[in-house]
């Protein structure tokens, strides 16, 4: 069994994680540690998660997350950086924030505006070949939520050279629970019901670099990407809509199926719907899936991709416990499931 910690238990990322890990057959629940809620127990934040009520949460510091086979940081963004420095080169350390997942120290800084702790290796299985990388590491990076969408989406038709990587637009709905569970007062319910509303327009939403990395890393030369999210009134889940022109305009909404069908055969968490039938994100609630439609839009010269997953199961904890237990040498899809919660 492995001994598990969870650092940031008290949010969003922190509660799922503990959640998915209550229902694993392979781990023990260790240390939870926290900030600010330091010394309340686990129930005053997380009244979901019954069996821990009762536990303490400890506070985030290296001594209580030492002597654990596997820690799981849900932090804020920039505080991963110095906590898994000191933790032993043994422990599988795995970062559900984005201190770890770029590349290029110039564009964390741009984004993040902070001095970039390095590069992990990247958690995303379904990825090229992360798969064999993750059951080599301790230090894995999980992928941003709607990079996980995006990356999805537009992977095989990249592989198989149906699109570039240029003229790539992306439109995607989410909800607020991907913004953290810190008081802002525009995810206020009053705020956000009977509304829906784009933010991070224009290039500066956060997860830009690393979709554009991605992209890169399949073979784009230089990517172009726009990229707008899109707030809606639903707590969670992401439903991702991107487009790119055809490298090929005869290529047929038939033939890009089939590529589709081929790279997602062997994949247990990655669907490709029916023909029309298209991704709607009450289907994936609480599931480690990601639910996928193609078509091509003749007239625009266009591949069409929808993507549907919940940010905060492959979006987050389920991507960084698939990740685990690759690392760990467990069967990839040990304590995950593909099944949603409905309605």
């Amino acid at each position: 069994m492995l001994r598990i910690a969870v650092a940031g238990c008290t949010g969003y990322a922190g509660g799922e994680l503990l959640r998915l890990l209550l229902e694993h057959p392979g781990v023990v629940i260790g240390n939870l540690t926290a900030g600010s809620s330091a010394g309340t127990l686990l129930g005053e934040h997380q009244p979901h998660l019954t069996p821990l009520m009762d536990r303490e949460v400890l506070p985030t510091t290296t001594e209580n997350l030492a002597g654990h086979d596997v820690v799981f940081l849900a932090l804020p963004h920039g505080t991963s950086g110095p906590i898994a420095a000191d933790l032993p080169d043994e422990t599988v350390v795995i970062d559900c924030g984005a201190d770890f997942r770029l590349e290029d120290p110039q564009e964390w800084r741009e984004f993040y505006g902070s001095e970039h702790a390095g590069t992990w290796t990247y958690g995303l299985p379904e990825f090229g070949d992360q798969r064999h990388k993750i059951g080599r590491s301790t230090r894995i990076a999980v992928p941003g939520c709607y990079p996980t969408s995006v990356t999805l989406a537009l992977m095989p038709a990249m592989a198989a050279g149906l699109i570039s990587g240029d003229d790539v637009v992306v439109v995607a709905a989410s909800g607020p629970s991907g913004a953290g569970r810190a008081l802002k007062p525009h995810l206020l319910g009053a705020e956000l019901m009977q509304s829906a509303s784009a933010y991070g327009v224009g290039g500066v939403h956060r997860h830009n670099p690393e979709i554009r990395q991605n992209l890169r890393r399949l073979g784009a030369e230089n990517p172009t990407v726009s990229f707008t999210p899109v707030l809606v009134p639903m707590s969670r889940g992401i439903l991702a809509t991107c487009s790119a022109p055809l490298v090929d305009r005869s290529t047929t909404t038939e033939s890009a199926r089939a590529v589709y069908e081929e790279a997602f055969e062997a994949e247990a968490y990655a669907t490709l719907l029916p023909s029309g039938r298209w991704p709607q994100t009450q289907a994936v609630v609480g599931s480690n899936s990601c639910h996928l439609q193609v078509t091509v839009d003749e007239a625009a010269g266009r591949l069409v991709v929808v993507a549907a997953i919940d940010n905060l199961t492959k979006g987050t904890a389920g991507g960084a416990i698939q990740s685990m237990n690759l690392a760990c040498g467990l069967a990839e899809h040990t304590g995950l499931s593909t099944i949603g919660v409905a309605p």
